[in-house]
C-alpha cells in the first residue's frame, strides 16, 4: 500500500478500509440519476443575466443627426413653400421624406424614408402632417421639420428646379 502524497500522511486505504469496498447506496424510492443529469447539476449558470443583451445593445450602431447648412436649409424651405402652395390650391402632393428618428435607448438614431401624402404643414408646431393609409383606417402622422433631411416629390422637385 502507498503512503499519502508527501509520505507523512497515513495510508488512505487503511483509514477508509471499512467503507472503500462497499457497494454504492441506492435509494429504494427514487430512480438512479443518469451521469448526464448529475453533470447538469454542476453546469455553469447565467450569473450575469442580461449581460449579453447589454453587450448587444452597446454594439448596436446608431447614426448621428446631420445638421443642414444654410444652403441646404434654403432648398428645404423652398420645397416646403412649394408644397404649402400646392396644399393651399387643394392639391395633395405625394413626397418622399427622409427624416431622423431619435433612438430611445442611446444617443443618436437612424434615418428613415417614407413616401406619403402631405395633408398639412403646421407652422406653429413646426411639423408636417402626413395622411397615412393603413388598411381601411386612415391615420395621420407628424414629422418635426427640424428632423427632415430631404424631401423629394415630382411637384416639389420640378417647381424648385425651375425657381433656382
Amino acid at each position: 500500500m502507498t503512503k499519502g502524497i508527501t509520505g507523512h500522511e497515513p495510508d488512505p486505504r487503511a483509514i477508509y478500509a471499512d467503507i472503500i469496498d462497499k457497494q454504492h447506496w441506492q435509494s429504494p424510492t427514487r430512480p438512479h440519476m443518469s451521469l448526464y443529469d448529475r453533470a447538469a447539476q454542476f453546469a455553469p449558470f447565467a450569473a450575469l443575466t442580461g449581460y449579453d443583451d447589454m453587450v448587444g445593445e452597446e454594439a448596436r450602431l446608431v447614426d448621428n443627426k446631420i445638421e443642414l447648412d444654410n444652403s441646404e436649409l434654403e432648398i428645404l424651405n423652398g420645397k416646403l413653400g412649394i408644397i404649402a402652395d400646392a396644399i393651399a390650391e387643394g392639391r395633395a402632393p405625394e413626397v418622399s421624406i427622409t427624416y431622423f428618428v431619435p433612438d430611445l435607448l442611446k444617443d443618436g438614431g437612424s434615418y428613415k424614408t417614407i413616401t406619403e401624402v402631405i395633408k398639412k404643414i403646421d407652422n406653429v408646431r413646426q411639423q408636417l402632417v402626413l395622411e397615412r393609409k393603413t388598411g381601411v383606417a386612415q391615420m395621420n402622422m407628424t414629422i418635426d421639420i427640424k428632423d427632415i433631411l430631404e424631401i423629394h416629390g415630382e411637384e416639389a422637385d420640378r417647381a424648385f428646379d425651375k425657381e433656382f
